[in-house]
């Protein structure tokens, strides 16, 4: 009788786990960075979009550091009992960050205050565009192969940081250069509906990967 794999070999997984902390811990250590730099420059030139931006960060901190948690075990087991966890707060951070967004875009459209240019977020949305779609494809990978649903969600919700510094750039420069204060709440207001759908998806598990020890649901999920 053959014999299914389910998985990488033990040695493979303890590679890739070690691989998904490094990435995890990059990614917190630059979304800190991105935080302070975004809050400040928000607050200086009251822009409701660079301080939502900084929120977002510090919200896809408490998502890197739960997926984290999860892999800071050595045991794959004890990994395995803890992604059900780590899911649920990466789905809570989906929605958080759905939530403001969207009320932070209509209070825009609403035209309770108009920002000022911010050179400084020009780069730091620059800077995060270069930066977050390597971060997001490496861990996702490594996430798929291992068969880790929560390090899928959390490499998503780091493309979702991609996507908002494409906004956030684009609405600072229009902003900047013709006085379009509107563009980026428009654009905003449709990042939250995919936060919201990425949140739901984390929350059921789906988005992974390959099969593991856990059997086959995993392998059966959409793969996007």
């Amino acid at each position: 009788m053959t014999t299914l794999s389910l998985g990488p070999p033990p040695a493979r997984r303890d590679a890739l786990a070690r691989r998904i902390r490094l990435l995890v811990a990059a990614t917190i250590a630059y979304n800190v960075i991105e935080a302070v730099v975004a809050l400040t420059a928000g607050t200086l030139a009251s822009s409701s979009a660079l301080i939502g931006f900084g929120l977002d960060s510090v919200i896809e901190v408490s998502s890197a550091a739960a997926v984290a948690w999860q892999f800071s075990a050595r045991e794959h087991t004890v990994r395995e009992a803890r992604e059900r966890t780590a899911l649920r707060i990466i789905a809570v951070s989906f929605l958080a960050l759905a939530a403001y967004v969207a009320v932070d875009a209509v209070r825009a459209l609403a035209g309770t205050g108009e920002a000022e240019p911010s050179p400084l977020g020009i780069v730091i949305a620059a800077l995060s565009l270069a930066i977050m779609p390597f971060l997001s494809a490496a861990q996702r990978r490594a996430g798929r192969e291992i068969g880790s649903a929560s390090a899928v969600a959390d490499s998503k919700q780091t493309l979702l940081c991609t996507y908002l510094s494409a906004v956030l750039l684009v609405g600072l420069i229009l902003n900047a250069v013709f006085g379009w204060s509107w563009a980026d709440p428009v654009a905003a207001l449709a990042i939250a509906g995919i936060a919201v759908k990425e949140g739901r998806d984390a929350w059921r598990g789906k988005g992974c990967c390959a099969p593991t020890a856990q059997g086959q649901a995993c392998a059966n999920s959409p793969v996007r």
